[in-house]
């Protein structure tokens, strides 16, 4: 499994893809891809991830923006020197893709800063 990684200040984020064949349905062109997410906390103070903005690309060039609270119905505090996990999916009307965004985190203090989602590309194909 492919993964993409990107670190802004002191969170690095990690993503690995996959392609959800199960779930998809090509004659309907409904392809279905899955991500794990993986937030680390390198910095000495924690943050809270409060928002969410996403940029889904399809094969075609047709782009989807995609905004909103937290990630999966939580908006976690990870500590520092810890971690959040979570998975997700979305769905493209073509077998190929991509997509990328950014966190709005803040720190205890109450600054706020975003964080870069890396780039990452969804492919139909065979895990």
């Amino acid at each position: 499994m492919l993964e993409y990684e990107a670190l802004t200040d002191t969170i690095r984020v990690i993503v690995r893809p996959i392609y959800l064949d199960g779930q998809t349905d090509i004659m309907s062109g409904r392809f279905v891809f899955g991500y794990f997410i993986r937030i680390e906390n390198e910095g000495s103070q924690e943050v809270q991830l409060l928002r969410r903005h996403w940029f889904i690309n399809d094969g075609t060039g047709k782009v989807q923006e995609v905004e909103g609270e937290g990630v999966v119905g939580n908006q976690p505090v990870i500590e520092s020197g810890g971690f959040h996990e979570y998975n997700s999916y979305c769905v493209l009307e073509t077998f190929e893709g991509s997509m990328e965004g950014s966190y709005l985190m803040q720190r205890p203090s109450g600054e706020r800063f975003r964080v870069v989602i890396p780039r990452f590309n969804l492919r139909a194909a065979a895990n």
